[in-house]
């Protein structure tokens, strides 16, 4: 039988976790101790499993100074592909500028829900703005992208109603759908026969129908079919609800996301679902759509009022940003022509980059999750900082590294990780040349 490292250390961890649960199933005694929780001993085990391979955990690494097309990590200059700053607006002065005045007039918090303590001038100027960016009637900030898919999916359905989405829909949406009490089903990935068919053998069962889809999927960097997903939701008489989080800036020629890039009306669409985090680098969520869907989600939705409203600076920023964003549409156009470029260099260097259409994230897929944590820390080793995801965030031998482009980022800098990668794939050392090129870049 062919060794398998990998098959080895799964069979272990895999004992060691049925022994705990069995464990625990036997115990009558209540423990009140975290560190006899299973996730607690999971984490502890996969420790154990990376030192006796001698891997280093990837996770948490400090980073110094203000981040952009480069980053101090350990103490150490690396060419950084890791964070989603779409339009390089990160280090953008104007969001500095923004922030900084909206705190000298408003302080640092609203302290509570907006609901009952109030809201700020920039709330509404926000909310207004991106609604009209999107060509929809509302919009809603929330504090976070992921509250307000768990939010939103928990409001606007409910026991009796169905929700249908796409495998590989964000964990929010899937958290989101477990909490709302209503019957959910998934279809494999942009298979929309598959949900016509969940949908024609189920829809007269359910009063309300959700269908969830992403507009620009983070892991497989691909787009769904957007007009005939707005076919079968108007057929089968559902909502659609589009998490756009990675589109807006990305997609359409002026950025507008998975609407215009696709070229339909936004408001064929029910929901629109984007983050504050990444094009319009800052922090938090909202969700847009008709003011109906807005007027239920302001009065009942957990995340918005029993929470704290957006901080002003936050606020600010992001309105900084989109203004931005509008001024100066070549952004756009960079960062699609850079995503142009890693397609092809990667696929002259025999690189998997999967489904990807070449818009923002672009993976390339290493295998099992040791290989691509052992290449992880080779391209890192390289001067290269990428995005790691492996299993449960992909499939198990789907594992990945995830390169999230910039309009900044130039051509010389994708070359050089690209020849980075391919090197340690093909396990070859990165000459300290190459080190050297990364440590100066950007």
């Amino acid at each position: 039988m062919k060794y398998n490292a990998y098959d080895t250390v799964t069979a272990v961890v895999k004992s060691w976790t049925s022994k705990a649960r069995s464990s625990n199933i036997r115990s009558t005694k209540r423990n009140s101790n975290f560190a006899s929780m299973p996730a607690y001993k999971s984490i502890r085990k996969y420790e154990k499993v990376g030192a006796m391979l001698g891997i280093k955990s990837p996770f948490f690494r400090a980073i110094g100074g203000r981040v952009g097309n480069s980053c101090i990590i350990d103490g150490r200059k690396v060419i950084n592909f890791a964070w989603c700053d779409y339009l390089g607006l990160n280090q953008h002065p104007s969001l500095a500028a923004a922030a900084a005045a909206a705190t000298d007039e408003y302080g640092t918090c609203v302290s509570a829900s907006r609901l009952v303590a109030g809201e700020t001038l920039l709330h509404a100027e926000l909310e207004r703005e991106i609604a009209s960016f999107l060509g929809v009637e509302e919009a809603l900030l929330f504090v976070s992208g992921h509250a307000a898919n768990v939010s939103t999916i928990s409001t606007v359905v409910g026991d009796g109603d169905l929700i249908v989405h796409d495998e590989f829909v964000h964990n929010s949406a899937v958290l989101g759908a477990r909490l709302s009490g209503a019957a959910v089903r998934t279809f494999s990935h942009n298979n929309l026969e598959a949900l016509e068919n969940i949908l024609h053998e189920t829809r007269t069962a359910y009063q309300n129908v959700l269908i969830i889809v992403e507009g620009l999927y983070s892991t497989e960097g691909d787009v769904p079919d957007l007009s005939r997903l707005i076919e079968l939701k108007q057929r089968f008489g559902a909502w659609l609800m589009v998490d756009d989080a990675h589109g807006l800036g990305i997609l359409g020629a002026t950025g507008r996301g998975c609407a215009e890039h696709c070229g339909i009306e936004p408001k064929s669409v029910d929901i629109w679902m984007g983050t504050l985090s990444k094009t319009l680098a800052s922090c938090g969520g909202f969700i847009a759509g008709s003011r109906a869907l807005v007027d239920v989600l302001r009065y009942a939705a957990p995340g918005f009022v029993y929470s704290v409203g957006l901080p002003p600076a936050m606020t600010a920023a992001a309105l900084a940003a989109l203004r931005v964003m509008k001024a100066e549409p070549e952004r756009v156009e960079r960062l699609r022509a850079n995503g142009r470029f890693f397609l092809r260099e990667a696929a002259s260097a025999g690189l998997n980059t999967g489904n990807s259409r070449g818009l923002g994230m672009l993976p390339v897929i290493a295998g099992d999750v040791i290989a691509t944590v052992k290449l992880w820390h080779k391209v890192f080793d390289g001067g290269i900082n990428s995005s790691l995801i492996v299993y449960p965030g992909v499939p198990l031998k789907g594992g990945r590294l995830r390169f999230f482009l910039t309009s900044e980022h130039s051509e010389d800098q994708i070359r050089l990780a690209i020849g980075t990668t391919s090197a340690c794939l093909r396990g070859g050392r990165v000459p300290e040349a190459n080190r050297a090129v990364a440590s100066m870049k950007g």
